[in-house]
């Protein structure tokens, strides 16, 4: 195996600005430790400190845009325009967590005052506060060399919670990487963070020192789902067991009924396989699986939707072997007949040797259910399902197979008659069990960063489905509650005192409250 990280042009394969020597055991234990002494002070800023080290960091991601963009093209390969669109997601990000925390609102102040008087027994002074967990380890995904890497959601809200980050960079985006940790790190320092806050290690080795490093207290990961499997298991298996919050892979069902067919079968046609091809289908929320009654005739509509897209390469050779792998897998199953088998590339016209074709195959609902093992699985690349079902039962027993996700989506008739509407009810009760996030009529690709985002779903979209990933309370997971009972009010944290010196949204007594408490 190697021991350093390189990088490599998907369009070409070429190597990609200098090699980078991958963390050692003891790099690992410097970076983490600092991190740890960073902590303390880290976690006793005010909001409005907090908020002025975001917003630094935006501010300085957002003035190397440029240098940032044409790097991350050089080892993505996704195009400029994207990736501009993606940096922007992410300063939006920061600035989003920065308006939170000024607030506030993230602490989550609850106050129960003395009482005496209380039945059935006289009630203690009780205040509650959220506070940072501690030094977080992150691992920086490779789809998403902005929005979900160093200076990503997890990096953000882990940030914003007061926590030290110590990241494990991609192998495949070691160049942006370094420049990006540099350019945060900066920001960090100068905007007056404790040294430490932030640091940076490679390697795979390196990755498992970080999880089992015992002044880690969380993990956030986004890859894939044998590799985070892999880390979980470590980070569970620890003396001191900590929370490992991964997202791993995905099929999100999206479901068709008769009525929205009959009303825009050519919409389903455009908008699936836009979703489906997207970023060339390397997105966590692509469609997998898109459920259509039987004989709905688009066979040959899709076929030609799919001839007439226009993909980039993938994001590595390491992940067209993947796909290739996953597509001719699929293409075996029994039952399984191909829509457009993907097994064409036209090197001419595409040499990258991270090309690949788009491929769509499609299989009855009961020989879903009979090979469930070998068709329910993520195939990550330009490649879907479409499973053909008769009845309601039919389509619901299919679904119940299909394991839990980041998103589940129904598309049904805009008047639907008075059995298509019983289904439907039927359907978002039983999709609201698998997915964190549940769409009606629209495409599951893209995720807005907003309060109510959720980003996560049950096993195996994610490790833990209560937290989410993308949005504001993204923050919680680098959090835990600490409850004082009964302290003088001089010894109390300032979120915690009766005169509010931060201006926080507090609950006392059960009653939203702004100011100060008098008695």
């Amino acid at each position: 195996m190697s021991s350093v990280d390189q990088g490599r042009d998907p369009r070409t394969g070429a190597a990609v600005g200098a090699p980078y020597p991958h963390t050692d055991t003891a790099g690992v234990d410097r970076t983490v430790l600092a991190a740890a002494a960073a902590a303390a002070p880290l976690a006793a800023l005010s909001p409005a400190r907090r908020c002025e080290l975001l917003r630094a960091v935006a501010s300085a991601l957002d003035a190397a845009r440029d240098e940032l963009v044409r790097l991350a093209d050089a080892e993505t390969a996704l195009g400029e325009a994207r990736l501009d669109g993606e940096l922007t997601r992410t300063c939006v990000q920061l600035e989003m967590f920065a308006d939170v925390v000024a607030a506030g609102a993230d602490l989550d102040v609850i106050i129960d005052l003395a009482d005496p008087a209380a039945v059935p027994a006289p009630r203690p002074d009780l205040r509650r506060m959220l506070v940072p967990i501690g030094p977080v380890g992150v691992f920086a995904a490779s789809n998403f060399p902005f929005a979900f890497s160093v200076a990503g959601g997890d990096t953000a809200s882990a940030l914003a919670a007061g926590c030290p980050v110590v990241v494990k960079a991609h192998p495949d985006r070691p160049g942006l990487s370094q420049r990006t940790w540099e350019i945060v790190a900066a920001a960090l320092t100068d905007a007056g963070a404790p040294a430490g806050t932030f640091g940076l290690v490679r390697g795979v080795a390196a990755g498992r020192d970080l999880v089992t490093h015992p002044a880690i207290k969380a993990v956030g990961f986004t890859g894939s789902l044998a590799a985070g499997r892999a880390l979980f298991d470590l980070a569970v298996s620890r003396p001191d067991p900590i929370p490992f919050y991964g997202e791993l892979g995905s099929l999100n069902p999206v479901v068709v009924t008769a009525g929205a067919l009959t009303e825009r079968a050519d919409d389903v046609v455009t908008g699936f396989i836009g979703s489906l091809t997207l970023g060339s289908g390397q997105f966590c929320t692509k469609p997998g699986l898109l459920f259509l009654p039987s004989g709905h005739g688009l066979a040959d509509a899709f076929a030609k939707a799919l001839a007439g897209t226009t993909l980039g390469p993938l994001l590595s050779e390491k992940i067209r072997n993947g796909f290739e792998h996953s597509r001719r897998a699929l293409a075996a199953v029994a039952g399984v007949r191909a829509i457009s088998d993907g097994s064409t590339v036209d090197r001419a016209a595409s040499p990258s040797p991270a090309s690949v074709a788009p491929a769509l195959f499609a299989v009855s609902a009961d020989d879903l259910l009979r090979h469930r093992d070998d068709l329910l699985v993520e195939c990550f690349g330009p490649a879907g399902l479409v499973v053909e079902y008769d009845t309601a039962d039919q389509l619901v027993d299919a679904l119940a197979a299909v394991p839990g996700a980041l998103t589940a989506t129904v598309h049904a008739a805009s008047q639907p008659a008075a059995d298509e509407a019983r289904l439907v009810r039927r359907l978002l009760g039983l999709l609201t069990g698998k997915a964190g996030r549940v769409i009606w009529g629209g495409w599951p690709t893209g995720v807005a960063v907003t309060w109510a985002q959720h980003h996560g779903g049950p096993w195996p979209a994610t490790t833990a489905p209560l937290h989410t990933s993308v949005g504001v309370t993204a923050i919680r997971r680098f959090q835990r509650p600490v409850v004082y009972q009964n302290l003088p009010d001089e010894l109390l944290p300032e979120p915690l005192r009766d005169a509010n010196p931060w201006g926080l949204p507090r609950r006392v007594n059960g009653q939203l409250h702004n100011g100060p408490i008098t008695r």
